[in-house]
């Protein structure tokens, strides 16, 4: 695709490089743990040793002797001083999924505390801070932290939390924090046993975590005669976090300011509030002094909220010819120690059915406390999971049953004419071409000469294989979003919105809707984002909701500053309003050769005191809105693997991949999200897995020499597409383009290595597919 070659003012939908990327990649980037503040002091927390555990007593004498140590807090401390348990909101308020409704009262939503005072709950919890003059006296003085631990049984699947061996939270009386049933039970039991076929899948879908390129870090500085705290922090969503620290520290929100600039990653790990930013906005206030953390990246490992993590078992039912009957399924997602969000699950139940007519779904979810750190929405979240399930389901069907996988998926997919559609557990999609999708990833996939393929392979003593898999997704995330938008005098468009880039490029895509509403130039437009001095309200970015509701917000805002411009220029020229004819940053009437720009109105209206009162001023509009409406991207994908029988190593020697934005501001941009998404879910797929010890609860793969990334040089260059069919739920049409990589990435390579797999009867291949688990495979067929 041919790039942006220098336009002054690029539009919605041209392929432009990205602004922000010469600052970045030259060093001029502000990430967290390049805030400095002078005189700071340097902060290292106590990490638990145990998965489960009660504090009997903790010793800091030695710690204190030690030279440059200034205080060390605990659990005890933080009661004393009145610090709030973490208000984490696991049930979304106000969301636009379908609720998870218990069996019996409401769910369970555990207490997370800065620092525990009585048990901790997972290796890696912090359970002391340590304040120093510098980093090495405060990591000394952690070591020198003497805890005297009791241990208790403790739990790290979801099913052995199930049992209640050791329950993690007593006051909950069970590990079970929701138990909930979607859709209806008695049509489906019908339905399967009127079924033809019926095919089963028990699965699990591995915990992963997000590294992020720089690990999470603060500064906080608190202000005596203000009463004011100061965080500087990367996160997901500024407004939020002032308001879970203000609770914390139990101060109105106005005395808290968050600033989130630069953020080296974010993936949905840094979407929900940590302790260690309320641990050290506390130790500023005690100390006296600002006060500085950074997660050193084993710690991390340890405690970063992780993602997916759900255990399935799965059924699909068909009539003789191949018609979808009913699905039902259990789905038991691992919380962690914490009920941070329930969203993960609620996504993966809602969207169970995936692009597929199913009439009858009935799914029993659970979310279980384990004695492992919480996870959280991680990216699609819930979404890769669900399409795992059903698209294996459909290669299970076709395998056991004789069916041909393209003619089943293509006899089962919602028709375009069907749309709006609800599905079977009461979601409604908006509209799509799911079909059309398909048979665009078949070709590039060159599905139909693939035998040929597979056959040279075999002729070089190589097992080839190929998989498609479709998927549907949900944009929602907190619906109320504001835009300000002021034109300025110098020359300036200025916007402040309350989404906060974590790498998607807003400081290009956001400015393409400005000079596209404006006609002004690219380098005129500034984002502000990331200041909770400047933004009052806003979701942040998260499910996608990013440019899907900037769209909108920064739209109405440039509306209303037009309209504003338009009465300013009459007045200045002298002219009806209805005259005016805008075009190209300019204003100019029918019945005259002269023209005003923007900012020369934005200069009348802050100098110019003939002007009524109500237009002087500032040339700004704001648009403050909750969308009440989601969106549904979907897509196809088309992966084909090698494998070496004798080794088990697979490449990935193929994969394309169809992705529907219904509108693409940047495609360019969107281009490398949908790269960067499929490694993501490829990295899960292969090789991406925590594991942790069963006797000791210890974390096993709790570094880069553990933890196995995806590397480019074992993954092949991708073929994208992108499809716009419009969303009919949003102004712009737009409906989501940063997740939709991931999503099918999990069902489709797992769909491709079985079927390369096909002549030693591979039913199934659990996640991370290694070489060791194909190695197996191949041997105990």
């Amino acid at each position: 695709m041919a790039q942006w070659s220098g336009v002054e003012s690029p539009k919605i939908g041209d392929p432009v490089e990205r602004k922000e990327d010469y600052r970045l990649l030259t060093g001029a980037g502000q990430f967290s743990d390049d805030c400095l503040e002078t005189g700071a002091f340097y902060a290292a927390m106590v990490r638990s040793p145990h998965p489960h555990a009660m504090i009997e007593a903790i010793d800091v004498q030695s710690a204190m002797a030690i030279p440059g140590v200034v205080c060390v807090l605990t659990g005890k401390d933080a009661e004393i001083d009145g610090l709030k348990p973490v208000p984490h909101s696991p049930v979304s308020s106000g969301s636009l999924d379908i609720a998870l409704k218990p069996k019996e009262g409401a769910p369970f939503i555990s207490r997370q505390h800065v620092l525990p005072a009585d048990r901790v709950r997972h290796v890696g919890e912090a359970v002391a801070i340590v304040i120093a003059d510098s980093v090495s006296a405060a990591r000394d003085g952690a070591e020198a932290v003497a805890v005297r631990y009791t241990t208790l049984p403790f739990s790290l699947r979801a099913l052995q939390g199930c049992e209640n061996v050791s329950v993690i939270h007593p006051t909950a009386g069970t590990n079970i924090a929701l138990d909930a049933e979607v859709g209806d039970r008695e049509g489906v039991e019908a339905a399967f046993r009127a079924a033809a076929h019926v095919v089963h899948l028990k699965t699990w879908i591995q915990r992963v975590t997000g590294v992020p390129m720089e690990p999470r870090s603060a500064l906080a500085v608190f202000d005596p005669q203000s009463g004011v705290y100061t965080l500087r922090a990367g996160g997901g969503n500024v407004v939020r976090q002032r308001h879970e620290l203000a609770t914390v520290l139990g101060v109105p929100d106005a005395n808290v300011r968050v600033i989130a600039r630069d953020i080296g990653g974010n993936f949905g790990t840094r979407n929900a509030f940590y302790v260690e930013f309320a641990l050290i906005a506390w130790a500023a206030r005690r100390v006296g002094r600002p006060v500085k953390w950074t997660c050193e990246r084993s710690e991390a490992f340890l405690s970063d909220y992780g993602g997916r993590d759900l255990e399935v078992e799965a059924e699909l039912a068909l009539s003789a010819d191949g018609d979808f009957l009913a699905m039902r399924s259990t789905n038991i997602s691992n919380i962690g120690a914490h009920s941070v969000s329930y969203g993960p699950l609620t996504k993966g139940v809602e969207l169970a059915t995936s692009v597929y007519r199913i009439p009858l779904a009935h799914v029993h979810a659970q979310a279980v406390f384990t004695n492992t750190p919480p996870t959280n929405s991680y990216r699609s979240s819930g979404r890769p999971e669900a399409m795992f399930v059903i698209e294996r389901l459909i290669d299970l069907a076709a395998q056991e049953h004789g069916f041909d996988r393209v003619a089943l998926r293509h006899r089962n997919l919602i028709p375009a004419a069907a749309l709006p559609y609800r599905n079977a557990v009461g979601l409604i999609y908006d509209s799509g071409c799911y079909d059309e999708v398909m048979k665009i990833a078949l070709e590039r996939g060159k599905w139909n000469t693939f035998e040929k393929r597979r056959a040279e392979a075999a002729h070089r003593g190589r097992l080839r294989g190929i998989g498609v898999a479709n998927y549907i997704e949900i944009a929602s995330g907190i619906p109320r979003e504001r835009a300000e938008v002021t034109v300025l005098p110098d020359e300036v468009v200025e916007v402040v919105i309350g989404t906060l880039s974590s790498g998607q490029g807003h400081e290009t895509s956001f400015a393409q809707l400005i000079t596209t509403a404006f006609g002004v130039r690219f380098r005129e437009v500034r984002l502000v984002q990331g200041d909770t001095m400047r933004v009052m309200a806003g979701g942040g970015s998260h499910a996608g909701r990013s440019m899907r509701l900037a769209g909108v917000v920064i739209g109405k805002a440039a509306v209303g500053v037009l309209e504003r411009a338009r009465l300013i220029a009459a007045h200045v020229l002298g002219v009806e309003a209805s005259s005016l004819h805008f075009e190209d940053g300019r204003f100019s009437p029918s019945t005259a050769n002269t023209s005003i720009s923007l900012y020369e109105l934005a200069a009348a209206a802050a100098r110019d005191k003939t002007l009524p009162d109500e237009l002087q001023g500032p040339l700004t509009a704001t648009c403050d809105e909750v969308s009440k409406a989601a969106g549904f991207p979907f897509g196809s994908h088309v992966c084909e693997v090698e494998i070496d029988p004798e080794t088990g190593v697979l490449d990935v020697v193929n994969y394309v991949a169809v992705d529907d934005v219904g509108r693409a501001v940047n495609p360019l941009i969107l281009h490398g999200q949908a790269h960067g998404a499929i490694t993501q879910g490829l990295g899960q797929a292969l090789s991406e897995i925590c594991s942790y010890d069963a006797s000791s609860g210890q974390l096993l793969s709790g570094s880069f020499m553990d933890y196995a990334m995806p590397r480019a040089d074992r993954l092949p260059a991708y073929d994208t597409i992108i499809s716009e069919t419009p969303a009919v739920s949003n102004p712009l049409g737009i409906r989501a383009g940063g997740e939709g990589g991931t999503t099918p990435a999990l069902g489709v390579l797992v769909n491709a290595a079985v079927d390369a797999l096909r002549d030693y009867n591979v039913r199934h291949l659990e996640m991370p597919v290694t070489s060791e688990r194909i190695w197996r495979a191949i041997h105990a067929s």
